[in-house]
């Protein structure tokens, strides 16, 4: 591995490239904080994807980019006199050290969850009038009520027992089936809504981060269908032209695969 000689050299050749880049090239020298922003967002998912594939290099590639972005940021913010990087640095040291007074204090923890507790603590005292304060609004709806879970967990807003949390999901599937029996769509959409919620919030009760169980159900009906398509082709018959008896043969081949 590079020794912080290395790693601070590499990230000094960072910043060079980055200010050449915003001298001279076209595109990079147009960009704003507004315009790099949905690119932000792909390179996080990009990450994600990586990720949950234990594809490494591809890791490594895609923190480059968002290291990258930071870098990029942080130039735009020193242009217009406003921060740079090492402000940018400075502020996560300080907001670290201040958070964890169980290491950079006198505070003593007994597990994780007191980390947690302590974390969420320290955050209205710095202001924030609401725990919930630091969930991102533009978060997708999954991922958000996730957070949202978490962060009320942190003041000891939970259930005790996953058994409870299980029965609450069985409510409200029950208070769904009543409203569809109704036909009352909006109904149908706000019990639905409560559905997901209380499944999202099992998940956690299970260690299961419902996002990456998601995204893996969603990769394995990927491959299953793909396969499907391909045997289709293989036989010159069109998905469109199948009857799902026929589908549902290949089906099975790719689920056994």
């Amino acid at each position: 591995m590079n020794t912080r000689a290395d790693q601070l050299k590499a990230f000094d050749r960072l910043l060079t490239i980055m200010d050449e880049l915003r001298e001279q090239c076209p595109w990079d020298k147009k960009q704003t904080l507004q315009s790099l922003r949905h690119l932000t967002i792909e390179e996080t998912y990009e990450l994600g994807d990586a990720i949950l594939d234990n594809d490494l290099d591809e890791v490594k590639n895609e923190l480059g980019d968002l290291l990258l972005h930071i870098v990029f940021y942080s130039k735009i913010g020193s242009e217009t006199k406003d921060f740079d990087i090492a402000d940018v640095s400075n502020e996560i040291c300080e907001k670290l050290i201040h958070r964890h007074p169980h290491i950079y204090g006198d505070v003593e923890v007994a597990d994780e969850e007191e980390v947690k507790r302590n974390w969420e603590a320290l955050k209205l005292k710095e202001g924030k009038k609401s725990v919930l304060e630091g969930v991102p609004k533009s978060l997708p709806a999954l991922v958000k009520a996730s957070r949202i879970q978490d962060k009320v967990k942190g003041v000891g807003f939970d259930w005790e027992e996953p058994q409870q949390v299980f029965e609450k999901v069985q409510e409200e599937l029950a208070e769904l089936q009543e409203e569809v029996e109704n036909q009352d769509q909006d109904k149908i959409e706000a019990e639905f809504g409560d559905v997901l919620f209380s499944m999202i919030n099992y998940a956690r009760f299970l260690n299961v981060n419902p996002e990456d169980a998601l995204e893996r159900t969603n990769k394995k009906f990927i491959k299953r269908f793909q396969y499907l398509e391909a045997k289709a082709k293989e036989i010159y018959k069109p998905l469109s032209d199948m009857t799902l008896a026929e589908m549902d043969v290949y089906w099975e081949e790719a689920k056994k695969l």
